[in-house]
């Protein structure tokens, strides 16, 4: 009975982990005969479990929507992961989910036995979030979300509306790669069928995403991993402005607090000279006045204007706090 109850658990955990398998394929992995996988599948459907079955070649067995949600079975690395996903997802830029995932990260946590929720708290404090400085972006549909990342899982085409950077909009067609979320922002890396090469798009941009209905072999992406290839696009895109700054300050120290965003020389030492590229030029004003010293701009000119914009303004609020 044991051995039973341990193939069904582990039958439902294959099922839930892709949308479709064929009969022989699945009778091979729990190491058993069809006729027991059609038993076993049996029992699954007596406990509640939507089972679909497809007859023919191509046929196999799929977990489907069913009226209520059926219990999850998710392995260790599973657990750790739903658990840091939840909690990215309550304090990331997804609208109206913030207060769902905490409520489901709290389930999760208070389940899960000592030695993974260690593995969380430690993953918890070794994450460095690179959102630093960021603008906060637009939101993302959690619904859209959700249909863009079932995509990616099973290798289905897609299709939606897209908004260029410069406001154009078209319809795209591509096979969904994977989801990347960097700097407060979710990306799609996928291959663009119109344009035949792999494209980056931005979730926020990205409207009325739909199944297509078409499954494909999934490509070789041309880079270590989607993070990759999405961060070697974005220094890549063209940016309006140059910055340089001389910092009077060890280029070590500044370095070590800005040079993951800027290029950073020594000229002597006690100053450096810092040079970056940005959309605004808050951030590069930000990224200056984080490091505590002194610094002369170099360029552009527009920056000294929104220094002294920002400046009388701190005054002020610093005068109002003294009164």
């Amino acid at each position: 009975m044991a051995n039973t109850s341990n193939r069904t658990l582990r039958l439902l955990s294959l099922l839930q982990t892709h949308r479709h398998w064929p009969g022989d394929e699945l009778a091979d992995r729990l190491d058993v005969s069809v006729r027991t996988l059609r038993r076993d599948i049996d029992r699954l459907r007596e406990l509640g479990y939507p089972v679909e079955a497809q007859r023919g070649v191509a046929g196999g067995y799929q977990l489907a929507a069913g009226a209520v949600l059926p219990p999850l079975v998710i392995d260790d690395e599973e657990a750790v992961a739903l658990a840091v996903g939840l909690q990215a997802a309550a304090e990331g830029p997804v609208e109206g989910i913030a207060e769902a995932s905490v409520r489901v990260l709290a389930k999760v946590v208070q389940v899960m036995p000592p030695r993974l929720r260690r593995r969380v708290d430690a993953l918890r404090a070794m994450t460095v979030r690179t959102d630093w400085g960021g603008s906060a972006p637009s939101g993302v549909d959690p619904d859209e979300l959700t249909v863009v990342a079932l995509a990616c899982r099973d290798a289905e085409q897609l299709r939606f509306s897209y908004t260029a950077a410069d406001g154009r909009r078209a319809d795209r067609h591509v096979e969904p790669h994977r989801l990347v979320c960097l700097g407060r922002r979710w990306y799609l890396v996928a291959y663009d069928l119109g344009r035949h090469d792999w494209r980056t798009f931005r979730l926020d941009r990205l409207a009325v995403p739909q199944g297509a209905g078409t499954r494909f072999r999934p490509r070789d992406l041309p880079a270590a991993d989607a993070a990759a290839f999405v961060r070697a696009g974005l220094t890549t895109m063209p940016r309006p402005y140059r910055v340089e700054a001389v910092v009077d300050a060890p280029a070590a120290a500044v370095r070590e607090r800005i040079g993951r965003w800027s290029t950073v020389e020594e000229v002597d030492a006690g100053r450096c000279r810092v040079r970056m590229t940005a959309d605004s030029l808050d951030w590069p004003m930000m990224a200056l006045g984080s490091v505590r010293a002194d610094f002369h701009v170099v360029g552009p000119p527009e920056l000294l204007d929104r220094i002294g914009e920002w400046g009388d303004r701190f005054l002020r609020a610093a005068r109002e706090a003294r009164v």
